[in-house]
């Protein structure tokens, strides 16, 4: 699927970018040029002596912001695929710097599409969140807006060979700023501060995050956006998975957060189609397919009237020895319960 062709990856330094660098290389050996497209000067000459120029020639390095429309543009040029993962992606930072939020969320969202589109690039997959969901803070409010905005720029693409669609997952296990090396880090001291008892996250590992985006890549009629089935797991659970002996103290939950995350709301249900594996939003306007047209496409079958994808009602759920082996997996092949 990307063997001779051109990938460019925003925010490509970050934990997704690098599983899915790690990926290509290993799955697309023949891919022509990989692009990593970042404004961290530390990261990408970390990156670098992972994948010496002499070894991976296929790789560049690109310095630049998603803010920056005309960088974003020089970047494309030949690019075939854009994988869109750049992000202010922390809910108290947006919730702080709100204009700085929304100018690399919704702003840089729109000068991916203007660049993708001026360049000649086939196909765009952007990253999107649980928390674009019915948002009730300003990161998940940016990111609807940006699935918005990728959604409909398939309406405006003209005659250009060209597909637009998202992906929305939920918790990345491991992955920077989570709860789980959170929970790792201050286990020593005995004490560890919960949120809520009965919050409940969705859960999935940078693997399938990046084998949704490969799906997507294969397999979007462009607008749709892509939904993983997976599992969830109690906070709580996840603190005795870690240090079953600790002291729990509650600290409330923060500004802007859930008490549970959910990914497809009961209206949302009236557009959302079961591909098996995943679940797919379909746009509410669309001048290039029906819902029938993408039912054919996938082979899938409309959610019930009134489904609603929530964590906390999730048929599938991790438990304190399931997280235990996935944390070795995922997080730290090292873990042990203290």
């Amino acid at each position: 699927m990307l063997n001779y062709k051109s990938v460019l990856i925003t925010g490509g330094t970050g934990s997704f970018g690098k599983k899915f660098i790690e990926t290509i290389l290993r799955d697309y050996p023949e891919v022509k040029r990989i692009v990593i497209y970042s404004r961290d000067e530390l990261k990408q000459f970390e990156l670098k002596q992972k994948y010496p120029e002499s070894k991976y020639p296929q790789l560049r390095f690109f310095i630049g912001d998603v803010r920056d429309g005309d960088r974003l543009k020089r970047a494309c040029e030949g690019i075939d695929v854009i994988i869109h993962a750049a992000a202010i992606k922390q809910v108290d930072t947006a919730e702080y710097n709100p204009d700085e939020c929304i100018k690399t969320n919704v702003h840089g969202a729109q000068n991916v599409i203007d660049a993708a589109l001026a360049t000649g690039v086939k196909h765009v997959v952007a990253l999107s969140t649980d928390k674009a969901c019915a948002p009730i803070n300003l990161y998940g409010a940016t990111k609807l807006c940006s699935d918005k905005l990728f959604v409909a720029a398939n309406n405006i693409k003209g005659s250009k060979n060209i597909k637009f669609s998202a992906v929305r997952y939920g918790n990345v296990m491991g992955s920077r700023g989570s709860v789980i090396p959170f929970f790792i880090s201050r286990r020593e001291s005995g004490v560890l501060p919960i949120t809520h008892r009965e919050m409940t996250r969705f859960n999935i590992s940078l693997q399938a995050g990046v084998d949704l985006v490969m799906f997507a890549i294969k397999n979007h009629l462009g607008g749709e956006i892509f939904i993983p089935k997976i599992p969830s797991y109690k906070i709580i659970d996840v603190a005795k998975a870690i240090a079953p002996s600790a002291k729990l103290e509650d600290v409330g939950i923060r500004p802007g957060e859930k008490l549970h995350e959910e990914m497809i709301t009961s209206t949302d249900a009236l557009n959302t189609i079961d591909l098996g594996r995943y679940y797919a939003i379909l746009p509410s306007v669309s001048f290039s397919h029906t819902n029938e047209d993408y039912i054919k496409h996938h082979k899938a079958v409309p959610v019930p009237f009134g489904f609603h994808y929530s964590s906390d009602i999730n048929a599938e759920w991790e438990t304190v020895e399931s997280l235990r082996e996935k944390i070795v997996e995922y997080c730290d092949p090292n873990f042990e319960v203290k």
